[in-house]
């Protein structure tokens, strides 16, 4: 019995090391639900403003990472297909939950979905590849990647972004960049339809696409985990996910008094929510890439966009269907151009199946062209 307490008070005292931050999301939690009304009088106060902007935004950022570590953790326990699964309805349902927040607190921000879809595309395929690609080619000179799952992905992803994010400027049935309730519903049903496909793909006979060599024999079977292990994860998956629908709210007051009372860039908002989304993903990515494991680091990158694409945009839009907020989708000018630019150079990169340091560079300066044409459009 002194035994089995002591190993259980021991296993306590890991879990209590290893979740310490879950602590800081439910103490702040708990401080904006008491003390909310004093916390956010000051905000005229830009000091107090950038603290309160600082302290939300690392608390949500760390309990997202969180929630991405269990998923994948969860994953690996659940083997496929469930695992993928588990892992991108986690991060897609941060990434909804965020932008929902945001768009439905205080005034109206129609581009909110558009600004972040697109920051989403520019940081994951600009800052991210660029990074991993960067950093990779400085470590291992020249990286190789399965040149048919690349292709699968940017064959989904090209055509999903142009009818989301281009196409809308060119319809005549509404005015404006936007669409149709027909329209909407069938570009949901279409991303859908195609995530769909590509998960089974990617799952199925085709699993050896998203893989090098035979690792695709050797992940294909689920780990010997228990079932105490699964249960365990997915409750602290969704325990670090109750702080974050919670206090993404609160983030959102900020952010609309930067755009609204600032006067700051309307595209700040969705740069902030991208952020959000894509830094847990970006630091797999950059991790894999310096490990030589470059496939995986494109799974994690060019997954991330094509899932905000095909999952993000149909929930979205049903979410402005049934609050009757005004969904804008096409980009400007100046996003218009960058976006076909984007992605032109990233099929070029991943054309060959090896990469080196003169593609990282050229990732990385498209990332810096849009930071800049966020402010100097």
């Amino acid at each position: 019995m002194n035994q089995s307490a002591t190993m259980s008070a021991s296993w306590i005292r890991r879990l209590v090391r290893a979740e310490w931050f879950l602590a800081v999301g439910a103490l702040t939690s708990l401080a904006f639900l008491r003390f909310e009304a004093v916390l956010f009088a000051g905000l005229d106060n830009w000091l107090w403003l950038a603290a309160l902007f600082l302290w939300l935004f690392v608390v949500v950022l760390g309990c997202a990472l969180a929630v991405v570590r269990h998923a994948e953790q969860l994953s690996e326990q659940l083997g496929e297909p469930y695992g993928t699964l588990v892992l991108t309805l986690s991060i897609t349902a941060i990434e909804v939950m965020s932008i929902s927040a945001v768009m439905l607190h205080g005034g109206p921000n129609p581009t909110l979905v558009r600004d972040t879809l697109f920051a989403v595309v520019m940081i994951v395929l600009g800052g991210m590849v660029g990074s991993s690609l960067l950093f990779g080619a400085l470590r291992h000179r020249e990286q190789v990647h399965n040149l048919q799952g690349a292709n699968t992905y940017l064959g989904v992803i090209v055509p999903l972004a142009v009818f989301c994010l281009i196409l809308p400027n060119f319809t005549v049935t509404t005015p404006g960049p936007i669409l149709s309730p027909l329209q909407g519903a069938a570009l949901a049903l279409m991303s859908i339809g195609l995530y769909a496909t590509f998960l089974v793909l990617q799952t199925g006979r085709h699993r050896g696409y998203f893989t090098m060599g035979d690792e695709h024999r050797q992940d294909s079977l689920p780990l010997a985990h228990g079932n105490d292990a699964v249960v365990r994860e997915a409750v602290l998956l969704v325990a670090y996910m109750v702080p974050v629908v919670f206090l993404v709210e609160h983030l959102a007051k900020p952010i609309d008094y930067l755009t609204e009372t600032l006067r700051a860039p309307q595209a700040i908002g969705g740069v902030i929510m991208a952020v959000l989304v894509a830094t847990p993903e970006a630091i797999g990515a950059v991790r894999a890439a310096m490990d030589d494991r470059l496939q995986r680091s494109v799974n994690i990158s060019l997954g991330s966009v094509l899932s905000t694409i095909g999952l993000t945009v149909p929930s979205m839009l049903g979410v402005g269907w049934l609050t009757g907020h005004e969904i804008v989708l096409g980009l400007e000018h100046t996003g218009t151009v960058l976006l076909l630019l984007t992605l032109g150079v990233t099929v070029i990169t991943f054309a060959s199946g090896r990469t080196n340091l003169m593609q990282g560079a050229v990732h990385v300066l498209l990332f810096m062209a849009f930071l800049l044409l966020i402010f100097e459009a």
